[in-house]
């Protein structure tokens, strides 16, 4: 089995793909990718049985077959190589692999292409269409929210709702919850599914402006664009029921400046525990005090900022890490933090909405004031 393959053309098709590699493999033949040829095309998949992800693209080859070959390897050589034409020999007998290019050779023996566990085949799917940046977007403003306790993986992915007039995602670990809705994604029927991590960022870190079909049944889930296909498995278990958990009545609701307020928590969570990263908010009237300190080293910091505030005075505490994450994936330039009581979840939401097609909603726990 020859092909001719440009050396930089190869190198980015499995880039896109090497992301799914884990260097902790229960099965030896996972550390390869399977490169299968036919019709002129080359089709390179890589899996770690959970998610699998494949690319096609046109090369030189009059002949058909399939070969896994050793990635890291692969990978090493390819990154090392000026962009030329490469030429693979393989003997599909030992799975020798000989690679040619300009100014030398190199060898190395590869496995049996049948060996690779095949991707699922799907049956009974629903499916949808939608714009990849919304999905890349829906990713970003939620993936930071979940969980990693192994005990609830339920809540160690992201939940995602379809329906006939939008499409929900939801992401949380009992400490914070995001939920972010669009009303211009769409699909035929309801359906919501749960999924996993490594699939959320293997998408992000590939997904343009182009059209995304999604597939799905009750136990995966493909995604399909440009010239590459990701399947995962979706987590099994049931949802918790996010909305119970969003307080109705916030009659205190506090405006502020989104930069001045990140820059402030930054600045002023410095000195808070190191356990607790506690930061305190005192609001009253117009004046908003940030504080933290960290009584074993006798550190404190306070800062003021102008707000604007409806309610009553108020003192509330927070973990400053999900208050920055959070700050930091709100686009707007000033947002509101709705609140009831100080031991109640507060809601942080843009204060002005630049895009009417979006819907989103922050949700954190408060942590007890040192009294």
């Amino acid at each position: 089995m020859n092909f001719v393959v440009s050396s930089s053309s190869l190198l980015k098709h499995l880039q896109t793909i090497s992301g799914v590699l884990t260097t902790s493999n229960t099965l030896p033949i996972l550390d390869n990718f399977l490169f299968e040829i036919a019709d002129g095309s080359l089709t390179v998949s890589a899996s770690d049985l959970e998610t699998t992800m494949r690319t096609t693209f046109e090369v030189e080859a009059k002949d058909t077959g399939k070969v896994c070959m050793p990635a890291k390897l692969l990978l090493d050589i390819l990154k090392n190589l000026p962009d030329q034409p490469l030429t693979f020999t393989v003997n599909l007998e030992n799975f020798s692999i000989e690679i040619s290019y300009t100014n030398g050779k190199s060898k190395m023996v590869g496995y049996n292409g049948d060996d690779f566990p095949k991707a699922p085949d799907l049956k009974d799917t629903d499916n949808t269409t939608v714009a990849g940046d919304i999905i890349a977007e829906a990713i970003n403003k939620t993936l930071f929210a979940t969980g990693t306790d192994d005990l609830r993986p339920v809540m160690s992915g992201v939940f995602c709702q379809l329906s006939a007039d939008s499409m929900t995602f939801v992401a949380t670990d009992a400490h914070k919850l995001v939920r972010y809705t669009r009303t211009d994604s769409k699909a035929s029927g309801n359906s919501s599914f749960i999924l996993p991590k490594k699939a959320l960022n293997m998408l992000k870190n590939n997904l343009g402006e182009e059209d995304v079909k999604i597939e799905y049944n009750e136990s995966n889930a493909v995604f399909t664009f440009n010239e590459t296909t990701l399947t995962c498995r979706l987590i099994d278990g049931k949802y918790p029921n996010y909305e119970a958990v969003i307080p109705k009545e916030n009659p205190n609701v506090l405006t502020v400046d989104r930069e001045s307020l990140l820059s402030s928590i930054k600045r002023v969570s410095i000195f808070a525990n190191k356990t607790t990263h506690q930061v305190q908010l005192k609001i009253t009237g117009s004046e908003l005090s940030i504080s933290a300190e960290d009584l074993d080293f006798s550190n404190e910091a306070n800062e003021r900022l102008t707000c604007s505030y409806e309610g009553e005075d108020m003192e509330i505490g927070f973990n400053s890490r999900f208050i920055l994450e959070m700050l930091n994936n709100i686009a707007s330039e000033e947002i509101k933090i709705m609140m009831s009581q100080p031991n109640r979840a507060g809601l942080i939401v843009p204060a002005t909405n630049s895009n009417e097609d979006e819907d989103i909603l922050m949700l954190v726990m408060p942590v007890m004031l040192n009294k």
